[in-house]
């Protein structure tokens, strides 16, 4: 396997939602590689630990929570703060699939979860973090969309909708803080093959490969690989900006 090439995190403090699992946790490994430490906010104990050993000897701080409550995204801050003084990168990772069905038959409660998990949370974590980054003139906020977001995937209309809220959110606010020092982009993946495929229908993961032309899924290191650059200094005229990373999938 060939080196990886680095970016120079020395003296940066990230952190990563989602952070105990799949691309998240892929991201966070690729940021330390650079020399940055991370927290990993996450909402399962038991597995944000397992993640942390998987550092060696260097464990990340790791914050246990639910990333739709604001009072818990506080928290979760200020924690942050404590232990590592300062937050220079924010990675939204955090996601749910929700069930596949169609728009008429999605059960209510099932996309009030979506839309909180996977739009909500990003907000709520935004709305914490920012002012600190704009007290010290400096951030890179990278949120974790998705393809679907763009195109649309039946079955899936809570994913698509709030992964395409996540695209604008993130417009909106890299244009609130174009001149702070501080960037906010996301990036759109097409699948990539993670635990959450077990929240899927088998129909559902041969309709995503179906529209992937290297007809492979992506995998994480793939994905922390563009996540690392745009958390880097060198990402500094690019904002408000949406990266696609599909396989060849993205035809706009």
């Amino acid at each position: 396997m060939a080196e990886r090439n680095h970016y120079n995190f020395s003296g940066r403090h990230a952190v990563v939602t989602g952070g105990a699992a799949g691309i998240g946790l892929a991201i966070a490994h690729r940021l330390v590689e650079g020399g940055a430490t991370v927290s990993l906010w996450d909402r399962d104990p038991a597995t944000l630990e397992q993640a942390r050993t998987s550092f060696g000897a260097v464990k990340p701080h790791v914050v246990t929570v639910d990333v739709t409550n604001p009072d818990a995204v506080a928290a979760a801050r200020d924690s942050t703060l404590r232990a590592a003084a300062a937050v220079d990168i924010l990675i939204t990772s955090a996601g749910i699939t929700g069930p596949n069905t169609t728009l008429w038959e999605y059960p209510v409660a099932d996309w009030d979860q979506v839309i909180n998990v996977n739009l909500r949370g990003p907000f709520l974590c935004c709305r914490a973090v920012v002012p600190h980054m704009r007290e010290r003139g400096y951030g890179r906020i990278v949120n974790i969309a998705s393809i679907a977001g763009k195109e649309g995937n039946p079955n899936a209309s809570a994913y698509s909708a709030s992964k395409a809220g996540v695209i604008a959110m993130t417009k909106s606010l890299g244009k609130e803080l174009a001149q702070t020092g501080i960037s906010v982009n996301c990036i759109t993946p097409a699948a990539v093959r993670t635990g959450m495929f077990a929240q899927m229908t088998q129909q559902h993961i041969d309709y995503m490969l179906s529209k992937i032309p290297m007809n492979r899924f992506g995998n994480p290191e793939e994905i922390a690989a563009l996540v690392a650059w745009l958390s880097s200094e060198d990402c500094s005229f690019t904002t408000a900006a949406v990266f696609d990373i599909s396989g060849g999938r993205a035809t706009y």
